[in-house]
């Protein structure tokens, strides 16, 4: 049996996975308590009922049970299981807007503001997170890209090295991305935003990438970037880490970071790493 265990913030789009993993043969069970996860599966195992891909959705709704579900899995792995954790967030602004849209209670607000249940909930989640083997941030995604990596992990995960890479552009006047385990500074590339016919656009126009990526400097970076990061991913993956959060930065985070990310990712996902990337800056 294949086992998925789908988790995350609230209102970052659970849901939605779960309707695409039931798309593609998943038996899925919503809201399911961490303690019982061993037990249902014994059941499954034991019955003559068929179901080879299962997946399960373990959020806070559990409550402070949602603590147990790290010791869980780890059983759940050490008794044969194969089993990958999905974690989903967004940024602060992106699930308050959504919960105004739907006008649903967050499980966490318990009659105070929004944003300190978000706040309590990632809290309660931060150890499942760090052990999670995929983490999609939903901020800015549309349903259809959500699916295409859902569907990049879980239908065609086999393809894909036991790493997940997500590479972020972002501008440094705005700050720095949390969560970076590596991050490099692209200030130093000619800067489109000084040529008054490229100001305007951003990294994923051809002419802007064209004016950054084909000088002689950075194309000399850029190998020096692959064969670093060329080097480091099995490193990472001997040492066991399943994901890795690769920060790009420039001035305002429209041009260079952005050309220079989607190279990178361009390079990566044709060695077969599954990568995600995003613009942080993009529109700010």
């Amino acid at each position: 049996m294949q086992f998925v265990i789908v988790t995350g913030m609230s209102g970052a789009g659970k849901s939605s996975v779960v309707h695409i993993l039931e798309d593609i043969g998943y038996y899925c069970i919503d809201n399911m308590p961490p303690t019982l996860i061993t037990k249902f599966v014994a059941l499954c195992q034991h019955s003559n009922l068929v179901m080879d891909k299962i997946a399960f959705v373990v959020d806070a709704r559990s409550g402070e049970r949602i603590t147990h579900l790290t010791d869980e899995i780890k059983e759940f792995k050490n008794n044969g299981n194969l089993c990958e954790v999905l974690f989903l967030e967004a940024s602060d602004e992106t699930i308050i807007k959504r919960y105004k849209e739907t006008r649903r209670k967050h499980p966490h607000a318990k009659g105070g503001l929004l944003i300190d249940g978000i706040s309590a909930e990632r809290q309660l989640l931060s150890e499942i997170r760090d052990h999670s083997d995929y983490i999609i941030d939903t901020t800015g995604l549309l349903t259809k890209q959500l699916k295409e990596q859902v569907l990049a992990l879980f239908e065609d995960h086999k393809k894909y090295k036991s790493i997940s890479v997500n590479i972020i552009s972002f501008g440094f006047k705005r700050g720095l991305p949390l969560d970076t385990d590596l991050l490099f500074d692209v200030r130093f590339l000619p800067n489109p935003f000084y040529e008054d016919d490229l100001k305007e656009k951003t990294g994923l126009d051809a002419a802007v990438r064209d004016y950054v990526i084909k000088t002689d400097v950075a194309q000399s970076f850029l190998e020096k970037l692959y064969d670093m990061i060329d080097f480091l991913l099995p490193q990472y993956i001997a040492e066991g880490k399943s994901q890795l959060v690769i920060s790009i930065g420039c001035t305002g985070g429209k041009h260079r970071s952005v050309s220079v990310a989607e190279e990178l990712a361009a390079v990566l996902s044709k060695n077969n790493y599954y990568t995600v990337v995003n613009h942080r800056d993009i529109k700010a």
